[in-house]
């Protein structure tokens, strides 16, 4: 069996097809799927999914390229969401500086809401991180501003989560792991060129979990194309090669990790 931890199955490119993309994953042996939320509509349509559809579960959380218009009340329903057992993390949040750095001070804010929203619930923080190639920027400021509310925070023990689409740089798994947090891959170690998988050689598995972030990051041979989960399929086969380890400890370990992280039954 594998998860998807991280797949936008709600957004309407799937909107013509979504029961056929959730038989193909079964069929390739993707039983669960994790949504992560982007807006307050967003974790409005993955709870109808997971009302809908068995094994689909939620998160709740404004994207960072989604805080530049939020509001306090966006926030108060993303805070009022995770008491719903149907959402089993913060997600996603973190910081982008890809797009636009107008608002900095607003992501960090936000971010740090997150934090703390995480630990007061009791539930893994699943953070996107992206900034300009060949750019570090926003890793620092990642990993200084959870270092922060680790130590403001009455209950440090609680923090804990996945860096999502994690590509490195290679210190960033060990600041991963010292805060507790597991890296997500995905279609990206299947990239020529990426050094993924290099730097996948050095991960221990239980610090993996498997992704696709559908529609977005196809793994090859479907780079370019629409993602769907049952393509954590093509992740987990080139993790068992970068790995030298059969599939079914790749199947078994990266389950293993994303059912502990989540609280998932079985």
């Amino acid at each position: 069996m594998l998860i998807d931890t991280h797949a936008h199955i709600y957004l309407d490119r799937f909107g013509n097809d979504l029961p056929d993309v959730l038989a193909r994953a079964r069929e390739r042996g993707v039983e669960r799927i994790v949504m992560p939320a982007i807006d307050v509509p967003s974790i409005h349509k993955a709870l109808a999914l997971c009302d809908r559809y068995d094994g689909l579960y939620a998160m709740a959380a404004l994207h960072p390229s989604d805080t530049k218009d939020a509001t306090a009340a966006d926030f108060a329903a993303v805070a009022a969401f995770c008491d719903d057992p149907r959402v089993v993390a913060v997600g996603e949040s973190g910081l982008d500086y890809y797009w636009d750095r107008s608002f900095d001070a607003v992501q960090h804010d936000f971010y740090r809401r997150h934090i703390r929203l995480a630990i007061d619930k009791d539930l893994p923080l699943i953070l996107h991180i992206r900034d300009k190639k060949d750019r570090d920027e926003v890793h620092r400021d990642i990993v200084r501003i959870l270092r922060e509310e680790r130590v403001a925070s009455d209950h440090p023990e609680k923090l804990r989560g996945i860096f999502h689409c994690f590509t490195g740089p290679a210190w960033m798994a060990e600041a991963a792991a010292e805060l507790g947090f597991l890296v997500g891959l995905g279609g990206v170690l299947t990239f020529k060129n990426s050094g993924l998988d290099v730097l996948a050689q050095d991960l221990p598995m239980d610090q993996i979990v498997l992704e696709t972030d559908a529609p977005f990051l196809a793994p090859v041979p479907y780079r370019g194309k629409r993602n769907e989960p049952s393509y954590v399929r093509y992740v987990a086969e080139k993790l068992a090669e970068v790995k030298g380890l059969p599939i079914e400890e790749i199947e078994r370990v990266t389950t293993a990790n994303a059912v502990r992280l989540f609280g998932l039954e079985g």
